[in-house]
């Protein structure tokens, strides 16, 4: 799969996707400031083999959340942070280590990183299986209003 900087059209797609509870956390709220963010270079979006969007991943700054920052869980050397959503109705699926991959392949190759890092809320079970599965390993925790995330790295 080839990853490629996301389009207007992508970004207008990603917003509209809806998750079940208690996933719903993760929606994309709306509004001009996400939009921004959606198109500023770090976002990347995935396609399958037909075409169809099927998710994206994004890098850096725009991949840690804002208040984990404060904690010092952000810090180091050579460390590359990664985001990634997968279009609702493909979730639970068994995709997720492919599309992950995908995503950590990207990664390695343009970025050269000794270590990746990843932000996930706690309740998101499904998601820390599969990080674990691949080799992400909890290394800290911070709450940021009501939710506790977990901040999970992986030597590469």
């Amino acid at each position: 799969m080839n990853l490629k900087t996301l389009t207007e059209a992508e970004s207008n797609e990603i917003i509209t996707w809806k998750y079940p509870e208690p996933y719903s956390f993760y929606h994309f709220e709306d509004n001009e400031e996400v939009k921004q963010e959606l198109l500023d270079g770090t976002y990347f979006s995935v396609r399958d083999v037909t075409g169809q969007l099927i998710g994206f991943f994004c890098f850096g700054k725009n991949a840690q959340v804002p208040v984990g920052r404060e904690t010092g869980l952000y810090e180091g050397e050579n460390v590359w942070d990664l985001g990634l959503g997968m279009k609702p109705e493909l979730t639970g699926q068994g995709f997720g280590q492919t599309f992950l991959n995908w995503g950590i392949d990207f990664a390695l190759q343009h970025y050269s990183p000794s270590q990746l890092r990843l932000s996930v809320a706690a309740f998101n079970q499904r998601a820390i299986r599969l990080y674990s599965k691949v080799g992400f390993r909890e290394v800290g925790s911070f709450h940021n209003k009501d939710v506790l995330f977990l901040v999970m790295t992986m030597d590469v």
